[in-house]
């Protein structure tokens, strides 16, 4: 399992060769004390659901916070899109609770509507405009989605807008484009991240966001940030202080998660585990099978 090595150029391998989801139930369940998914986007095309749902059927943590942008309400708003895959996320992630998990979400601009209902629960999930994280060693991580440090998204709404239609029709080259990967036997590649890294101006803007969400911290008198927002997955030192951001479930497939001695850790899951997401099974059916007989199982 790699953090932050990226793969070698020509070091791909034909997604025949490599193991597929359908092949995955005998691996291991890895516990963790703590885990950070942001930017999963549900209810837009571009969203890894199964993904995400193969990641979430091989990890679980005492804790597990939600980021901000769970859910597109953006482009909800403008066309309703919601297959079977995305709502057993949703189920995943409730009968982790229900299981013991202890579960936060903190708001991000595509789903700001949640921010009306902070301090409320809903299933059992926590919502919060914030959050303050111990580490195992002691180390205070302000958790955040980070789009309170974007001026675009403060200040011109309209061209966030014009800016996530453009983002839109990136990723939906990227799906074609990987569709004719697969055909060749090759695994999953952002089209869309590796436009974004090789412009300039967007660089800029990833390391200026770094470093603006580590001076909030610093003012509060903390050891770190833990945020989402931009879709750049890192950890780094900024300053003495620790800067993590999640990543997301459209792109490059990452989480972030603390080991039981406070060690952090961003997980590839898109290359760690490189099946095919187009052809992946659909529903989260083993699990939910599972759960109806424990509901059964409980009736008097």
């Amino acid at each position: 399992m790699r953090s932050l090595a990226g793969r070698a150029p020509g070091g791909e391998q034909p997604v025949a060769a490599r193991q597929r989801i359908g092949e995955s139930r005998a691996e291991p369940l890895h516990h963790y004390r703590t885990i950070w998914i942001s930017d999963v986007h549900l209810g837009t095309r571009g969203c890894k659901a199964e993904f995400l749902l193969d990641f979430l059927r091989h990890h679980d943590a005492e804790t597990v916070y939600l980021v901000g942008d769970i859910i597109d309400g953006w482009r909800l708003r403008k066309s309703w899109y919601w297959p079977q895959t995305h709502n057993d996320v949703v189920q995943k992630l409730l009968r982790m609770v229900r299981k013991g998990s202890r579960a936060v979400y903190v708001p991000g601009n595509h789903d700001e509507w949640l921010r009306d209902y902070t301090r409320l629960q809903f299933g059992g999930v926590e919502v919060v405009e914030e959050a303050i994280h111990c580490t195992a060693d002691g180390r205070r991580l302000l958790v955040i989605h980070g789009d309170a440090f974007d001026a675009v998204v403060t200040h011109a709404r309209w061209l966030a807008l014009l800016g996530d239609g453009a983002y839109t029709i990136a990723v939906w080259l990227n799906r074609h484009l990987n569709m004719a990967r697969r055909r060749l036997g090759y695994p999953y590649w952002s089209l869309s991240a590796y436009l974004k890294y090789r412009v300039k101006n967007a660089v800029q803007y990833i390391v200026s966001f770094g470093e603006l969400t580590t001076d909030e911290a610093r003012r509060r008198g903390l050891d770190g940030v833990v945020c989402g927002h931009i879709h750049h997955a890192e950890i780094r030192e900024l300053g003495g202080l620790v800067y993590c951001n999640t990543g997301d479930w459209v792109e490059s497939c990452t989480a972030l998660v603390e080991h039981f001695d406070g060690r952090l850790e961003l997980i590839r899951w898109a290359e760690h585990r490189a099946f095919d997401a187009l052809a992946s099974e659909p529903a989260d059916a083993v699990d939910r099978d599972e759960d109806a007989a424990a509901e059964a199982d409980a009736e008097p």
